[in-house]
């Protein structure tokens, strides 16, 4: 499974001829660097929640690309409004079959207020599962309990999390959170793109392999296999 971490939380990840991209926050975005957006070409554009930092581009890379956006349903409204055609509507609950695999919405620990002020409903992470490989992407959130429910319904290959605190967990609870959900390789996201979430990568990297597990930490527009 291919990767593509193009900064802040935005990345899109290949599975099975279909792309995803996660979070589209490139317009504004400090961390981004050389990106087109209107090369982008996903076939589907998955949103953790409301904010700008998430939602910001998903509308002209939608209207471009064609892609469909998942969301939940306040925040597929919310797009619609703004002239996205292609949305499937999701919230928590029992997995959804898309296609290149299943996708289950589960909590997060957030808010998501949209960027006029509108009502974005409760913000999600995704649990993506497919023959290719298993993943989590956490979207903004802090450290929870529920996470402990994740290693029930798969075992996953690597996890996406977010590492930057103040927002979100930092990356001693995002440390937690890799035990809890019982995986040794996180992607960090959601760090040193503004001054309110500088860490210690050194640090942070040094701290998860204490614990006998790898702290990925990606630059922009870099790509991997996982």
């Amino acid at each position: 499974m291919q990767l593509t971490f193009y900064g802040h939380a935005t990345f899109s990840v290949n599975i099975d001829g279909k792309t995803i991209l996660f979070d589209p926050f490139f317009t504004g975005n400090p961390s981004i660097k050389n990106v087109d957006i209107n090369s982008l070409k996903p076939d589907f554009i998955f949103i953790t929640h409301g904010h700008g930092d998430h939602i910001g581009d998903a509308v002209a890379i939608a209207q471009n690309s064609g892609a469909t956006v998942v969301a939940a349903p306040e925040v597929g409204h919310w797009l619609s409004t703004q002239g996205v055609e292609k949305l499937h509507p999701i919230n928590h609950g029992s997995p959804v079959d898309f296609g290149f695999g299943k996708v289950r919405a589960v909590n997060a620990l957030h808010s998501s207020g949209l960027p006029d002020g509108s009502y974005g409903a409760n913000p999600f992470g995704f649990v993506f599962t497919s023959s290719e490989g298993n993943f989590y992407f956490a979207g903004d959130t802090g450290l929870a309990m529920d996470m402990q429910l994740i290693p029930y319904w798969t075992k996953l290959d690597f996890a996406v999390l977010p590492i930057g605190g103040n927002f979100t967990m930092d990356y001693n609870d995002a440390a937690i959170a890799s035990d809890f959900i019982k995986c040794d390789k996180i992607v960090g996201v959601h760090y040193n793109t503004f001054d309110l979430i500088k860490i210690d990568t050194e640090a942070a990297q040094e701290l998860f392999k204490s614990k006998g597990k790898t702290l990925v930490l990606l630059q922009p527009n870099e790509v991997i296999d996982l």
